[in-house]
């Protein structure tokens, strides 16, 4: 069977399984995700095997550190897939929910009911987590989803899927509700992103690449983000103690994430008593640091950046620093080269602080935190299905009700129009 065959046939039977999983209830739509958890932890040792595969594979092809990062799982990570599925099927089930109800003048009451988008198309590449968190939130939200990974991680989502076929089916859903390309072939992107009679929303996950090229070519919408060009700014009024620990953690703790620091703002007045302290932190992890001339002054073996280096998200041990006069140069700067993902300020000035998040225009703005605490996990959501810039629909990580979508409800007692 040829790529579009085989798509197309996948797009009809996840149309039919939404029917299904879109009136599922929630008890049934939990147990199925407990299921799922349970069998990942029963075929753990499989996983890993695949995914050992998988990493071997990418070694010998050469793919860069961070991918291959991103590609790896251990132990502990299929862990935190189950762990992840139980706690999405803890997280309250947002379908047929109504609000905003509201009594009109002529009698009748209006409102809005939360309901499923219907079928998603995911591609992503790397990360075989993904296939499991977002299988979860798509059949928590009451979607059905075609899951396509990237070649390099074919091995460990053929086991992940077999794990959630056989918890689908053990709960007396159909498989169709989650199904994982298993074609390596480059052609099935392409045909996924133009099923629109069965596909209503693409989301890709992976490189600027792969991002621009579903951008341009999916006839479907398309929820996105094309990279995480994230900025911490160590404010004038910034306590140091929690502006080192925030930014060595924001670019060290993990370094292939889109949340990761890629440049670091600091305040003019703090660069003499700041700069030098980061600098020696970085060193001694061996983070290459790209400066303008201010910084350069204050870190001996920091490099020249560039103009391109303000717009490069890394995924690697580079950073690029920046000293700013003040705030606004600071929001001007984030507004010109940023990504419009994740930002944050270290500031002890609450008026500061509330300019910082009012003006920077990201889907997540932080203070005093982190920028690695920008992911569905840590917001709550049990997992994500991805991160989004987009200004429409959903933004940010996108968790259950980023799955779903309002539709209008009208209640009445024989009211006529006149």
């Amino acid at each position: 069977m040829n790529s579009s065959h085989y798509m197309t046939n996948l797009g009809e039977v996840a149309r039919q399984a939404s029917q299904i999983i879109a009136s599922a209830d929630t008890l049934t739509k939990n147990a199925a995700l407990i299921a799922v958890a349970d069998e990942l932890v029963a075929r753990q040792s499989d996983i890993l095997n695949a995914n050992t595969q998988d990493v071997s594979e990418a070694q010998k092809k050469g793919l860069g550190n961070a991918l291959i990062d991103r590609l790896t799982l251990t132990s502990a990570a299929v862990e935190n897939m189950a762990t992840g599925l139980v706690q999405i099927s803890e997280l309250p089930d947002p379908i047929g929910e109504i609000s905003d109800m509201q009594p009109r003048p002529s009698g009748i009451k209006v409102g809005k009911m939360r309901v499923p988008i219907g079928v998603i198309g995911m591609i992503y590449e790397s990360r075989p987590n993904v296939t499991a968190d977002a299988a979860g939130l798509c059949l928590k939200s009451g979607n059905a989803v075609i899951l396509r990974g990237g070649s390099e991680s074919i091995c460990s989502n053929q086991i992940i899927g077999q794990c959630i076929a056989t918890a689908l089916n053990a709960t007396n859903l159909p498989q169709g509700i989650v199904q994982v390309v298993e074609t390596t072939d480059r052609d099935a992107v392409g045909q996924l992103i133009t099923l629109k009679d069965h596909v209503d929303v693409i989301i890709p996950r992976g490189g600027k690449g792969l991002v621009e090229r579903i951008s341009k070519e999916a006839l479907i919408p398309v929820i996105k983000h094309l990279d995480g060009v994230c900025h911490v700014y160590i404010d004038k009024d910034a306590d140091l103690e929690k502006a080192l620990s925030i930014a060595d953690n924001a670019k060290t703790q993990r370094y292939g994430t889109c949340n990761t620091m890629e440049t670091l703002l600091i305040h003019e007045s703090l660069a003499a008593t700041f700069l030098p302290r980061i600098g020696e932190i970085l060193s001694t992890k061996d983070v290459e640091i790209r400066g303008d001339h201010i910084s350069r002054s204050h870190i001996p073996n920091a490099l020249v950046a560039e103009e391109s280096d303000w717009y490069e998200e890394y995924l690697a041990p580079i950073l690029a620093v920046k000293v700013v006069s003040d705030l606004d140069e600071a929001i001007k700067h984030i507004s010109t080269y940023g990504s419009q993902h994740t930002d944050a300020i270290v500031t002890e000035n609450d008026s500061t602080a509330s300019r910082f998040i009012r003006e920077v225009d990201s889907s997540s703005v932080m203070v005093n935190a982190s920028t690695r605490f920008a992911d569905g996990f840590e917001y709550g959501l049990g997992a994500e299905i991805g991160i989004s810039t987009n200004k429409l629909h959903a933004r940010g990580p996108v968790g259950l009700d980023g799955l779903t979508n309002l539709k209008w409800v009208v209640f009445g007692n024989g009211e006529i129009r006149v």
